[in-house]
């Protein structure tokens, strides 16, 4: 696994993501309630506070939970909470090592199909339905993991010339797309009740008039 990924926007964070499946893991853990670029930097902080040019999986799982908050709390911290983080990381390693025996890229190497992988990556401790088919899209774009039925299995989030989510990103302008399609969906997602309580009053009031 040798990608070119621009997802930290930081060449060597980026650099890491391309080449470690499970730092592209760690990435995608932590993508929520942060801006994008600090959650898959992430990964390439943790393993240099590790001292290492890679996340190692056994390692992590093993690590005394304590000091493993302490080092994602020091300061840039990884994460806007790297108390609940540092956990979910570790939840992952462990469950890495347990299932996969620390294998990260097993969980998509021999998936037969986007609804196995789909299901694999839902499985994952801290991957809900949304962040597996994000995940899943990220893998069949960017890192040619295309088992059939991969688009279908990513939703929305798998449509080719799309700019949804972090699989469509490869530099500044498709970020760009990506953070204005999350506007909008934010926008029309406030809007919607209070259309839906016009609707109400409107329906009301002519009931009344009836």
């Amino acid at each position: 696994m040798n990608n070119t990924i621009r997802l930290a926007q930081q060449p060597e964070a980026d650099e890491l993501l391309g080449r470690s499946p499970l730092a592209a893991l760690v990435g995608m853990l932590l993508d929520q309630q942060v801006p994008m670029e600090w959650a898959f930097s992430g990964p390439y902080t943790i393993a240099q506070r590790l001292g290492e040019d890679d996340l190692d999986p056994h390692r992590i799982a093993a690590y005394d939970p304590e000091a493993f908050t302490a080092l994602l709390s020091a300061k840039p911290a990884v994460h806007r909470y790297p108390g609940s983080m540092a956990k979910r990381v570790q939840q992952l390693c462990r469950y890495l090592v347990e299932h996969y025996g620390g294998d990260a890229e097993a969980v998509w190497r021999d998936a037969a199909s986007g609804r196995e992988l789909l299901d694999r990556l839902t499985a994952l401790p801290g991957f809900g339905r949304q962040k597996a088919r994000i995940f899943l899209a990220l893998l069949g774009k960017q890192f040619g993991v295309t088992p059939d039925g991969w688009r279908e299995a990513a939703g929305p989030y798998g449509e080719a010339g799309s700019y949804r989510s972090v699989a469509d990103i490869t530099g500044p302008e498709s970020l760009d797309k990506v953070r204005a399609h999350k506007q909008q969906a934010k926008r029309e997602a406030k809007e919607a009740p209070a259309a839906k309580k016009t609707i109400a009053g409107t329906s009301a009031t002519a009931r009344k008039k009836a």
